[in-house]
């Protein structure tokens, strides 16, 4: 049994390292005496230089985990706020309105992940970032949106700036 934690708990740590990749760690608030934190991170986008998320997120410490079990999840709240922090440049993203996955994170061995989506809304010339959870089962509708307008600004798009 004990050797089944193990080999989940690096597992977990293997999985997790693997998907943030593209996010950086810039802040740790300490919430409680539990070991408890709020972990802030920036984001890039992949096709969107010049703009950059700032997503938080409630990160368990060990002695939560022991209290109340669940060791391999950690809660699907997130905050999200974006912000011109450049010169934008718009490479080739997807303009449907479904949007475009940029970023995701597992927040548990296997059922959750929290995701940021990016939809351009073309009539309104703004870029509109989601973050949300993924859940396999009973899906989450915890969410956060955070929106960069493009109107007025100097925006460069490599493959051209699409027609309403």
């Amino acid at each position: 049994m004990r050797y089944a934690v193990v080999v989940a708990i690096m597992l977990a740590a293997a999985l997790a390292a693997g998907f943030g990749a593209r996010a950086e760690q810039v802040g740790e608030v300490g919430v409680d005496w539990l070991g408890n934190d709020i972990i802030i991170e920036a984001v890039g986008d992949p096709e969107v230089s010049g703009v950059t998320c700032h997503v938080a997120y409630f990160e368990r410490g060990l002695v939560d985990r022991l209290q109340k079990g669940n060791w391999f999840e950690d809660p699907s709240n997130s905050s999200i706020a974006c912000r011109q922090t450049g010169p934008i440049v718009i490479g080739d993203i997807e303009l449907d309105e479904e949007g475009e996955e940029i970023f995701k994170q597992r927040r548990s061995i296997v059922w959750k992940q929290l995701v940021i989506k990016r939809v351009y809304d073309r009539k309104n010339d703004t870029l509109i970032y989601l973050a949300h959870s993924r859940q396999v089962q009973d899906g989450s509708a915890k969410m956060s949106i955070s929106t960069v307008p493009l109107f007025g600004q100097d925006v460069t798009w490599q493959e051209g700036k699409p027609e309403e």
